[in-house]
């Protein structure tokens, strides 16, 4: 296929190492795409690690640990620094666990991580990346905080973040409202300057070329991650791209470029079927 090539060709004149997975999720056409590189390649997850963390928060809901509206009081030791706000909040603030979700998910809040991270335990984190297929990733700490004991980062591949985009966009992990709200949540995406950053501006694509792509993005010296799932023309295609060894300019133009072949691929099959 022609976008299999174009894909190829933005990976090989990219900086650094990628692992990139594209998948077309229950298409009706005659042929659907299905690009890897790199699949089982290991990269520090950065914070799409944040994807997994939401999705055990759901199945420890899903058991009836607690309900996603049940409140959480910020402690003082709660607080890390990095990307987010709620660090710069007062302690005794009362947010509910749906509202913490978000802002991990949407502002990349470490400190909303964490939080929840010690709602649901670091076993449920791992069973619930079993049960997403992510066999080969592995959790192993909070973010911004670096025990002496645990030496290692965690770790995702290409190909188990596809495998979890995969299950969680079509809707066969735990239940289609569970799916549902967490593709919702992931549409509400503030950083937006990776796999979205080429696609056209909503108010010119033209109707039948509307498109979503709820996502979550990662990013520290010499890594850029977004990985997401595209709809548009009626079809939805998970897009994995990990990276290492980057300057971050290049690798949000790679992102973007990846992007943007996936929809027009995704349009100009679209409009050659009608």
């Amino acid at each position: 296929m022609e976008i299999e090539k174009r894909l190829g060709e933005i990976i090989a004149e990219a900086e650094g190492t990628w692992g990139v997975v594209v998948e077309e999720l229950g298409s009706g056409h005659d042929q659907k795409l299905c690009f890897k590189h790199l699949p089982a390649e290991l990269f520090i997850a950065e914070s799409v690690i944040k994807v997994p963390i939401m999705a055990a928060v759901y199945e420890a809901a899903d058991k009836g640990q607690f309900s996603v509206e049940d409140h959480l009081t910020l402690r003082k030791e709660d607080l890390v620094g990095g990307s987010g706000f709620l660090y710069r909040l007062s302690p005794g603030l009362r947010l509910t666990i749906r509202d913490l979700i978000t802002m991990m998910i949407i502002q990349s809040d470490n400190t909303a991580t964490n939080m929840l991270i010690d709602l649901v335990g670091e076993e449920q984190i791992k069973q619930t990346m079993c049960n997403l297929g992510m066999s080969q990733s592995r959790y192993s700490r909070k973010l911004m905080i670096y025990p002496v004991d645990v030496a290692e980062n965690n770790l995702i591949s290409a190909g188990d973040v596809a495998s979890m985009l995969g299950k969680i966009a079509s809707g066969t992990f735990l239940s289609q409202r569970a799916c549902a709200e967490m593709i919702a949540i992931m549409n509400k995406q503030q950083v937006v300057n990776g796999l979205p950053s080429l696609l056209p501006d909503q108010a010119d694509a033209g109707e039948n070329h509307k498109w979503t792509l709820p996502c979550k993005s990662g990013w520290d010296t010499g890594r850029q991650h977004d990985v997401g799932v595209l709809y548009t023309a009626g079809r939805r295609i998970t897009i994995t791209a990990l990276s290492q060894d980057v300057q971050p300019g290049a690798a949000l133009r790679t992102l973007g470029l990846l992007g943007k072949a996936v929809y027009d691929y995704s349009t100009a099959s679209e409009s050659c079927s009608v």
